[in-house]
């Protein structure tokens, strides 16, 4: 097995947040189901653009959101996901580029005809709850060819985004990074993303995580949905079965982490409001994958992970506004 230049690639959707503010009757007019993630087609995301207030656009996406918190911590990260040539395929690019991530267009082709870039509108209410309205555009067509082999066998982890896998080709390509990484000796990591994703594709994740997964990465209302419980102890019982390591982040409760047996619980890392939670499930897995790929023991991890999750709700959007890195060398946990 060779060296591994990166510690982290993720592959997901390629997606410009646009985060606005509005309150609980803004998203009652327009149906929205708060906290929630709904798809959303090109009408209803230029309505609800429409009647927001002032926005701020960053690339996102859940993977590309973690791939950048491994880069603020000091790893070496990459993303692989698909943009239009259009302004938000600029913006993205550009942007998560900036923030230290590899990028490449072999692997994420720009074409100026077809779909466009993904957008997710965020709405963020007064309790910092958000609350997604996402046009997947371009996003839909990540196909087995798009798996940029030579990066997926660089890396220690392939991190693999839950909200892409739902068309036929992007399962197809989940597989195949899959079986790229664990030919070079690899890790694969997965994260849920979502419980209603869960729902749609429960057997098929279960199957994947048994026979592909090394690291699971899930919300105490994504591993219930999995098993289709309503008790975690029961939910860590079915997970320790079928998983080599799994973290399981429970809002206000903490993390619990589930390797061989061993469980570990991780509390909160303080903050001292709650402004904005878009990106804290993405910014714990980069915290824990540093750790991890750093070789740090599961408690580290679960704190550098719980420390990222902390810094990115403190304020709008899902990219630190403080360098990761030194929030841990000031905690000793770098």
């Amino acid at each position: 097995m060779s060296t591994a230049s990166l510690d982290v690639v993720a592959i997901g959707n390629a997606i410009v947040d646009i985060i606005g503010r509005c309150d609980d009757a803004y998203l009652a007019k327009h149906g929205c189901a708060k906290g929630g993630m709904a798809l959303v087609d090109e009408a209803k995301i230029q309505a609800l653009y429409a009647g927001m207030g002032p926005g701020i656009e960053i690339s996102g996406g859940s993977a590309a959101n973690t791939a950048v918190g491994v880069a603020s911590f000091g790893g070496k990260a990459a993303f692989i996901g698909k943009v239009a040539d259009d302004d938000f395929g600029k913006v993205f690019a550009h942007d998560v580029k900036a923030s230290g991530v590899a990028f490449g267009n072999a692997a994420s082709p720009k074409r100026a005809d077809g779909p466009g870039t993904s957008r997710s509108l965020i709405l963020v209410t007064p309790d910092g709850e958000r609350t997604m309205n996402t046009l997947l555009g371009i996003s839909t067509e990540f196909t087995e060819a798009d798996v940029d082999a030579k990066v997926v066998e660089a890396a220690k982890v392939v991190y693999l985004e839950g909200y892409l896998f739902d068309r036929p080709e992007a399962k197809a390509a989940f597989r195949r990074a899959a079986a790229i990484a664990a030919k070079a000796g690899r890790q694969v990591a997965l994260t849920l993303s979502d419980a209603f994703c869960v729902d749609r594709h429960r057997a098929e994740f279960l199957s994947f995580i048994k026979s592909s997964v090394d690291i699971l990465f899930a919300n105490e209302s994504e591993i219930l949905a999995l098993y289709e419980t309503q008790n975690f102890d029961k939910a860590i019982a079915n997970v320790k079965a079928d998983t080599k390591l799994a973290a399981l982040t429970r809002s206000g409760k903490g993390s619990v982490i589930v390797s061989h047996g061993e469980t570990v619980t991780i509390p909160v890392h303080p903050v001292a409001k709650v402004v904005d939670t878009t990106g804290a499930g993405d910014l714990y897995a980069a915290g824990f994958l540093y750790g991890h790929t750093q070789g740090k023991d599961l408690t580290t991890s679960g704190k550098l992970g719980s420390l990222a999750a902390a810094e990115i709700i403190s304020h709008v959007g899902a990219r630190p506004e403080a360098k990761l890195a030194d929030l841990a060398k000031k905690l000793n946990l770098g």
